[in-house]
This record gives C-alpha cells, structure tokens and sequence, in this order.
C-alpha cells in the first residue's frame, strides 16, 4: 500500500514532473518506454504524491474560520474580502437563529432576544436561556460539520475551545478609532455611540453567560487583530496566514470533538427539562457532569442526573461529581420544566415581597414591582404568563395597568388581588379582560389555585396559536 504525507506540496509534484534539461527529460522517457518495472513505479509515485495533494485540499476546505467583530473595524470588508479570498460561504447569526426557531417551534425574535439580550428575570425558575443555547449548540454543531465556513457574528462564542479545526478570530479597535470610522460613514456621533455601546454590551452579557468572561479576553480566540492602522486586506492576510497552519486540519480527533459539541448540548437538554443545570462536558461520548451547588443527598442527586443522561442516545459512559465551584446553596428539584412567571404589582412592598417569596418556595417565578409605572416599564422587556395586580395604587392605578397591558400583551392572564375594590371595580377589571378579582387578604392556597387556572389558560392558548 503507498502511503503519503499532508507535507508534500504542489512544487515538490513540480519538481518531479519536469526538468530543467531536456536532453535528461529525453533519456528520462525513453527508460520509462523500454524498462516497464521503472515506468510502473515512476507512474506510481505521481499517483500517490497528486492522492495527498487532493486529500490535503479536500481536509483544508473542511476547515473553517469564526469571525468575530466589534463596530466599525472595517468588519464588512473583512467580511467580503475573506469570502472571496477563501471561497467559503458565510453563516451569521440569523442564519442560526433561523435554523433553531424552524426545528424547534420557536419565533425568531424570542430566540435572538432570548440570547443575545439581559437574561430575563424569570430565568432563574425557567432556564430559558440555557435550553435555547443548548438548541444553538446542537444547530451549530450541524453546520460544522458541513465543507468550510465563515461563521461570523455573535454565535462564533457558541463554538467550544474544543473545536480545533476552526480559526477564532477577533477584530477589536480603540473606542475612538471606532467612532471615527463610523463618523466618516455617515452617522453622528452620538447615534455611533449608542450603536458601540449596545453591541459591547449585548457581547459581554453573551460571553458573561457562556464562559464568565468579557468578550475581549484574549482566552476566547486564537488570535486578535487590533485594526488600527489595518485596512481589510492586511487583517485577512493576517487571518489566512494563521489559517494554513497544518494544526487547523479536520482531523478524527477534531470531528469527534464536534460530536462530544453536539452530544453535551443533547445532555444538557434533556437535564434541563428536568429541571437541572449543571455544567456537562462530553469526551469522547462519556459525559462528565459537575454539580457546582450544594445539595442535601449528593449521591441521590448524582443518581438522577445520571440515568438522565444515559438516556440519551450515544452516550457510553457517565460520571457525576463535585465541580470546582461547588458551594453552599439550596437545592430544590423542579417539579415543572416550565414554572408560571408571576409579576406582583402590589405599592404595599413588605406584603408584595413576602407573597413573591412564599410562591417562590412553592415553584412559581415571581417577581415583585412597587407601583404601575414599573408594572409597565418591565411589561417593555419582560413577557409574564400571569400577573397578579393592585388595584388601588399611587400614580398609575390598577384598571390602567390593566388596559395597557391587555392592548399590548392579551396573552398575559390578570388576577386583580385588591383590599379597597367595589362591585363596580370588578365589574370594570372583568370587562376589561382581567382573568380574576380577589379580596385582600387571600390565602396563599387559594391564589395558586387561581394562578395555575390562569397559567393552564395561558398555556392552552399558546397550544392552539402554535
């Protein structure tokens, strides 16, 4: 059998396959011709050395490069310029985000605002973030194994250090030099800021989310490009000389990593809508899971996440342990994959905190507002399944709350929960769309019961929509 190295080149096949004398090429053919053993044998080396050139271009084009950028660093130019300089195609954010939202159900701006913006503040009982980047981790483990890419934009984060066969790459300039650029294009400088200001933002709250890291940690990439005094050719000069290094191949070691990628977000799913949320890490199919909190029954724990996770397809060995930051902290296992998200209205704030605590303990997300003009400011970011409102409060008063918040999100179920309401009022508030009306005090029994009605309604309406 011939065997071949990935270091034979072009110019090596043309140094064998020309000469600079012709005289010697003459009497070089004519042995060929008349002694067949040399003939098969010469014939045969320029076979095996033309099988590693095309072998070795076929495992480059497997290869491919992630691109992130700050504003205004000459970035589209890069972009356009990289593109044609390696003949890949581009993947960027919303190519992603439209991949998750068609295979899992999903509306493609809650998937872009369920990842790139603040986590919300439900999040700590619905782990909706973490199931939406793990659905990201799975559709980009896809795309990675497909020929070579320009991944650019945000989701270059989702990739993991793990994944050798991708060049990480991060266009970064000073603030000011970044102002000029995108002065120089049009915009004032005041609007240029804001836009800086919200990307850099909406960066490191990513990578704060993924790695706890801010997004110009060096750690995060394989090489940086600081582009001041850098136009777009010099910077993919940069970039492609870093590319062609032989440690970027697609090996079985790199394509296996890709699989661990996909597995780990499989894993991490499935612990998810249990209600877990350990760290997952899978080598070579066999998980690793680490429990960074602090739990009564450690070893029943690492049962349960255990026969979770050897329920997944693929996974050949599991191993549960304390992780590095394990510490102190309550550990309560979910009884829904979901709880309701409940918004407390309420200007009595030592009542309205006290009920928030009492249905957190009890698996509701609550989260509790003093007044109407916060009710509404939350209602522009937040979307709650069920609110609970006051209907007599300072400033913006209930029936308002009420009325703006149906107009704009008729989805929300409304519990009017009041101490100083008429027969008129609830005749008002039940008119107006309000799921509920309740007398101060209640028992706490009896609005969960109210709650979960309103939160079954919420659920069924969003069956039928879907």
């Amino acid at each position: 059998m011939k065997t071949c190295s990935n270091s034979v080149r072009t110019s090596e096949t043309h140094h064998l396959t020309s000469s600079p004398d012709t005289l010697y090429l003459i009497e070089f053919l004519l042995i060929l011709l008349y002694f067949p053993m040399w003939r098969n044998l010469c014939l045969g080396t320029v076979e095996t050395l033309s099988h590693c050139v095309l072998s070795s271009t076929r495992e480059r084009r497997m290869s491919s490069i992630a691109l992130y950028y700050t504003l205004f660093t000459e970035e589209e130019s890069v972009k356009e310029r990289l593109l044609s300089v390696s003949g890949y195609r581009i993947i960027q954010d919303a190519d992603i985000i439209n991949e998750v939202a068609k295979r899992y159900s999903l509306d493609n701006d809650k998937v872009e605002r369920t990842l790139f913006g603040p986590t919300s503040v439900f999040n700590k009982f619905t782990h909706e973030r973490e199931r939406i980047a793990t659905y990201v981790k799975i559709v980009l483990s896809d795309f990675l194994n497909q020929e070579g890419a320009v991944f650019s934009g945000l989701i270059t984060h989702f990739i993991p250090p793990t994944i050798n066969n991708v060049l990480k790459v991060g266009l970064f300039d000073e603030k000011a030099k970044r102002l000029q650029r995108a002065v120089s294009e049009g915009l004032s400088e005041r609007k240029a800021n804001k836009l800086i200001k919200k990307q850099d933002e909406t960066a490191n709250n990513l990578t704060t989310f993924l790695y706890d890291k801010q997004v110009n940690d060096p750690s995060l990439y394989d090489i940086i490009i600081p582009m001041a005094g850098k136009d777009a050719d010099s910077a993919v000069e940069v970039i492609m000389q870093n590319y062609h290094k032989p440690a970027l191949l697609k090996t079985d070691e790199t394509i296996q990593a890709i699989k661990d990628m996909a597995l780990a977000a499989k894993v991490e799913l499935e612990l998810i809508k249990n209600g877990y949320t350990p760290a997952v890490i899978s080598n070579n199919n066999k998980i690793d899971i680490q429990i960074n909190k602090s739990v009564h029954n450690f070893n029943n724990l690492a049962s349960k996440l255990g026969s979770i996770a050897e329920s997944i397809k693929g996974v050949d060995d599991v191993e549960v342990h304390m992780g590095e930051d394990y510490q102190i902290s309550i550990y309560r296992a979910q009884e829904f994959s979901l709880p309701p998200k409940v918004l407390l209205v309420d200007d009595e704030q030592e009542f309205i905190q006290t009920l928030s605590d009492r249905l957190n303990t009890r698996n509701y997300g609550s989260y509790p507002v003093f007044d109407g003009e916060q009710a509404l400011e939350f209602l522009d970011t937040e979307t709650p399944d069920v609110m609970v409102l006051d209907l007599k409060m300072p400033g913006i008063g209930g029936v308002e709350v009420l009325q703006k918040t149906k107009a704009a999100n008729p989805g929300v179920e409304i519990i009017i929960l009041t101490g100083h309401g008429s027969e008129s009022d609830r005749k008002t508030c039940m008119d107006l769309g309000a799921f509920a009306y309740i007398h101060k005090p209640v028992d706490i029994k009896e609005l969960t019961v109210i709650i979960d009605k309103a939160y079954e309604k919420v659920a069924k309406d969003k069956l039928e929509s879907a």
